[in-house]
């Protein structure tokens, strides 16, 4: 069959011979299946498999294509983008792929690609491009309407056949996914709900109250938000937060559980004292929650605990239990509270009857129930039908007349609203949501197709690089390069190299240039491998992040932990650790260590302070910093000692009788002396603790000569030590 094909390239006289043998095999396989008293007339059905529709005008490629996939899906063919539009239009529940050639005469693949978003056929149906063009704009173009693949002809028969198999696979178990996760969804806030109601009740049962009362709040804060957004753009609600304030309003009595019976269903008037317990009822219900060891941060539990605090504050501020008003009182509380008061009117209770909804209507407008946010006030007039008809409705579930006619424009347009259709709304919401984090955290998020080299940047990545979206061949792309470096592409292939199934995380930083500025950012890629038996890297996604600002902070915290408090110098430990470093690298050089101490230094703090103990501290570091070449370690190692490493080439006397001579100086008519210690790695060789001992040896020799002098080390023949 291999030679068949290729001998076809070049000769249109063995299409009979392919013709035959396919009828052959196709025919032999159905005798077997009629001899085959097992076998059903279902068996030969080919409903089982996959669909993939072939487009390419011309039928060579399309038998190649056939040939190399015929074995295990369903083939339909399309020789022209109309026939294409057509097979979709009667097929598209059952295509599960398209492989569509771009070059085509009439309507060609681009303009199919235009249709298929059009009538949103691409969301569910996956497209591989196939095409002798391999240019950049040809490609660019065809990814930019949808395509999630390129195939370059001539075929390799294993690529195409990997390639569909994989993106088919890849497609159904994103589906799979999506019906899953809606559907836990949807189960999860039902019980949710549920879960709100069975609480509410018990609280309303306790307090001798209709379970009505609850449904009613929820429902009257739906509408009141509903109508609020609309009026006014000061409280930017989503249609997902309306439905979580409306579902946790049911809980704006919760803190009336820790209330006393007799107090709580009492028929008559009550007390002031009585009345002061039952106003307890709104800190107790915040401080219940509150209480709750987990999810504090949690939106929901925010909003539930800010409508039991506050839903008896009034906007003029003579509510309880803090007095807040006007706007000071969350917007959640505010409509709860009318929301609350509207139905304690026209409910009946132990110690009232039932107002009718007119008369409730005129209380509140006209300020007997305390002040309300006059705008609230004004959607509670918008409303009076939609209460009206939703107190004296027969069912406990309540939706307007606009609420039908649009559900019923959506069942229209959708012709029956499906798990995978919400799950897909759902993942549009999420990639929306994560392109707004991305843009509010600075973040370049971006994925690349190995095979296809192709390097997709998300909307805000692509604007802060300057850069399109959608980069065929990024390592030849001019403006591609010039964000980055050698060097951090360089960083990025070694990690990349290194990485595996079992470890596919690439990490590290780099500087980039923005806006000409040089910043740190972190890369945080994945690798995506095949499932075959050699696996192979097809894709990697991540994200870009400025960690400038941290970067630069932890570098001056590591200055600062390197540092001496007081003086600026090194500390003994990072002095140490330069030191030897200098040794590794320049092992043959010559090196002097020398120690000093100041003079007299007790006599300083004891006559003058500790205050002015350090600024002489201070000026010693400062002059010594004077007197050395930048690449001299220089480091306070204990009170008033300090340390100096330095190479020298010769002369070294010299640099430490100059170096000397500045130490000793005047402070605010405080004589300044030190005294000091050399040791030469020439003579003791250059291990840090050796060299310290024996200048440290020096320093002591000086010190018995007489202060305000310096010592230097020297071996005697023999071994024996000349301190000189």
């Amino acid at each position: 069959r291999a030679i068949l094909l290729r001998l076809f390239y070049f000769s249109n006289a063995l299409l009979p011979l392919l013709l035959l043998e396919s009828f052959f095999k196709k025919n032999v396989f159905y005798c077997i299946l009629i001899l085959n008293n097992e076998g059903k007339l279902d068996d030969m059905k080919t409903n089982d498999k996959k669909k993939i529709l072939i487009v390419d005008d011309s039928e060579m490629n399309r038998m190649i294509l056939t040939d190399i996939l015929e074995e295990n899906f369903e083939i339909l063919e399309a020789d022209c983008g109309e026939q294409a539009i057509k097979l979709l239009k009667e097929e598209t529940v059952s295509i599960s792929l398209v492989l569509l050639d771009i070059v085509m005469p009439g309507m060609d693949g681009f303009e199919v690609l235009k249709v298929m978003n059009q009538n949103h056929w691409i969301e569910t149906i996956p497209v591989v491009m196939i095409s002798a063009e391999n240019s950049p704009a040809y490609i660019e173009k065809a990814y930019e309407l949808g395509v999630t693949d390129f195939i370059s002809r001539p075929f390799d028969s294993s690529i195409v056949y990997r390639r569909a198999n994989n993106t088919i696979r890849l497609y159904e178990k994103q589906r799979r996914l999506e019906d899953m996760v809606t559907d836990q969804v949807y189960e999860n806030e039902k019980r949710s709900n549920l879960m709100v109601a069975i609480l509410s009740h018990i609280v309303e049962f306790r307090n001798g109250e209709s379970g009505l009362h609850v449904l009613h709040v929820q429902s009257l804060t739906e509408i009141l938000l509903k109508k609020l957004i609309k009026r006014t753009h000061r409280y930017p609600l989503t249609s997902s937060q309306i439905s979580l304030i409306s579902m946790i309003s049911a809980l704006h009595d919760i803190g009336k559980i820790g209330i006393p019976d007799h107090i709580l269903n009492k028929p008559g008037r009550l007390t002031d004292e009585e009345f002061n317990i039952m106003k307890t009822h709104t800190t107790l219900g915040a401080s219940m929650l509150k209480d709750i060891p987990f999810y504090e941060d949690e939106e929901l539990m925010k909003i539930a605990i800010e409508i039991c605090y506050y839903h008896h504050e009034r906007y003029d501020g003579k509510g309880y239990p803090l007095g807040l008003k006007g706007e000071d009182i969350p917007i959640t509380a505010q409509v709860v509270s009318l929301a609350d008061v509207y139905d304690a009117l026209t409910s009946e209770r132990v110690y009232k009857k039932a107002y009718s909804h007119e008369k409730a209507m005129d209380m509140i407008l006209h300020g007997e129930c305390g002040v309300f946010n006059p705008i609230l006030l004004e959607c509670l007039k918008d409303s009076e039908n939609d209460i009206h008809e939703m107190m004296n409705g027969n069912t406990l579930s309540y939706m307007t007349d606009q609420d039908v006619g649009n559900l019923s424009e959506v069942i229209d347009y959708h012709d029956g609203f499906s798990a995978s259709e919400r799950a897909l709304e759902l993942l549009e919401y999420e990639k929306k949501k994560n392109e707004f984090f991305a843009m509010m955290s600075q973040e370049i998020q971006f994925e690349c197709s190995v095979e296809s080299n192709v390097l997709i940047l998300s909307d805000h990545g692509a604007k802060v690089l300057g850069l399109p979206e959608v980069i065929v061949e990024p390592l030849k792309n001019e403006k591609f390069l010039a964000c980055f470096d050698d060097m951090m592409l360089q960083q990025f292939y070694e990690h990349f190299d290194k990485t595996t199934p079992e470890q596919p995380v690439i990490q590290f930083e780099f500087e980039m240039m923005l806006n000409h500025e040089k910043r740190w950012h972190r890369m945080i890629a994945q690798t995506i491998w095949s499932h075959d038996k050699v696996p192979v890297c097809t894709k990697f996604f991540g994200k870009i992040t400025d960690i400038h600002r941290e970067y630069m902070e932890l570098s001056d915290l590591r200055v600062k932990s390197s540092q001496d408090g007081l003086t600026r110098l090194y500390n003994r430990e990072t002095a140490q650790q330069l030191i030897k470093e200098k040794v590794l690298k320049h092992p043959h050089h010559l090196f002097a260590f020398i120690i000093m101490d100041v003079d007299d230094f007790k006599l300083a703090n004891d006559q003058y302070g500790h205050i002015f103990g350090d600024e002489v501290l201070c000026c010693v570091a400062d002059r010594l910093l004077q007197s050395i070449r930048s690449d001299d370690i220089a480091a306070r190692i204990g009170g008033d000692e300090f340390l100096l490493f330095l190479e020298y080439k010769s002369s070294l006397e010299m640099i430490v009788d100059r170096i000397f001579h500045v130490l000793n100086t005047t402070y605010k008519d405080f004589d300044i002396s030190v005294s000091m210690g050399v040791s030469k790695s020439e003579d003791v060789g250059t291990d840090f603790q050796t060299m310290y001992q024996y200048a440290d040896e020096a320093l002591y020799q000086s010190k018995n000569q007489g202060k305000k002098s310096y010592c230097f080390y020297q071996l005697k023949e023999g071994g024996q030590n000349d301190d000189s």
